[in-house]
């Protein structure tokens, strides 16, 4: 992921938008690796938010989960695949100012494997998609 500004870090962000690229299985299947993201710098999150965040205990590492909910200390954030692990079951709840923005948008480049007129056709409807507020984001908490 590409380092933000200074700016972006005291939540008054130069440039409001920025792109980010997904690397891991963490946010399977809402996002898989290789996706591109389009953030929003400094915007308010909410229960369901998809987020980039500096890791708790990395600050070097950028990373990108769902936000669950507000706690004491911060925001609970889990990733939409419950085996991939790196999220707040690991290492608590975030603080408010290691949280940098919203991801608003993603981009599914085309794999190399996707020739035929109906794959591509598959991957031109469904290649960029808006990433939505997942409400029921603490289901998984209820279920554990």
């Amino acid at each position: 992921m590409p380092e933000p500004s200074q700016d972006v870090e005291r939540g008054r962000a130069a440039v409001p938008f920025g792109l980010a690229e997904v690397t891991g299985p963490s946010m399977v299947p809402t996002l898989h690796h290789g996706d591109q993201l389009v953030v929003r710098y400094g915007a308010r999150v909410r229960p369901g938010d998809v987020i980039v965040l500096r890791h708790p205990f990395q600050q070097d590492l950028l990373v990108v989960k769902r936000a669950v909910g507000r706690r004491e200390g911060g925001w609970w954030v889990l990733g939409d695949n419950a085996y991939a692990g790196g999220d707040s079951t690991d290492y608590g709840t975030v603080p408010d100012e290691l949280i940098l923005g919203t991801v608003r948008f993603r981009y599914r480049p085309r794999k190399r494997d996707q020739r035929s007129p109906l794959a591509a056709l598959r991957w031109a409807l469904s290649a960029a998609r808006p990433v939505l507020a997942d409400r029921s984001a603490s289901r998984r908490l209820r279920a554990r």
